[in-house]
């Protein structure tokens, strides 16, 4: 991307290339989808349609290949006052290329999101690992910080992401500035 393309690049936008990842070029695919709705950059969710863990489907060369999947929410406890930045959701890792999470190992198990107050944006990243086994569970769900934990395992630039809103049932309002 360059120029305008990346000030218009739904991440960016989204402050989720800043608050949650730097830039990064994209190289594998992400497919994400709960039920019947597939996860689309800054759509919106709420709690009842995320309760169970998505469906998630990636690219990548071939099956020799592992990949390590994060859901964060930066905007924990709430959009104005986010001091539980980042809240692990979800931690995959070993997950072969061209197959979803169901193949890998799940090292923090799937938490729904909760939003009480304000619209959270909830963030999937995906890296590249460099081999298999070579990731482990952080000892805390909260103030996880996505680009320390790659930095921790040499896991690099994220290869994909997308993320989407979401906010308590009954919430109305609309979007953060």
């Amino acid at each position: 991307m360059v120029g305008d393309q990346i000030t218009r690049h739904p991440l960016v936008i989204g402050r989720v290339i800043g608050d949650v990842v730097n830039q990064f070029t994209g190289s594998t695919s992400l497919r994400v989808s709960y039920g019947r709705k597939t996860v689309s950059n800054g759509c919106d969710m709420r709690p009842s349609q995320v309760l169970d863990q998505p469906r998630v489907e990636i690219g990548g060369d071939d099956f020799r290949t592992f990949y390590t999947l994060i859901l964060v929410d930066p905007d924990a406890p709430s959009p104005s006052n986010p001091n539980l930045r980042e809240y692990l959701h979800w931690l995959v890792t070993d997950i072969p290329g061209t197959t979803g999470t169901g193949f890998g190992q799940e090292i923090v198990c799937y938490e729904s999101p909760r939003p009480s107050m304000g619209i959270h944006r909830l963030v999937f990243v995906l890296f590249r690992q460099l081999g298999r086994q070579t990731v482990y569970a952080p000892g805390w769900r909260q103030n996880f910080i996505t680009r320390d934990f790659s930095e921790l395992y040499n896991l690099g630039s994220p290869v994909a992401a997308v993320y989407f809103n979401c906010q308590r049932e009954n919430g109305t309002g609309g979007r953060r500035s």
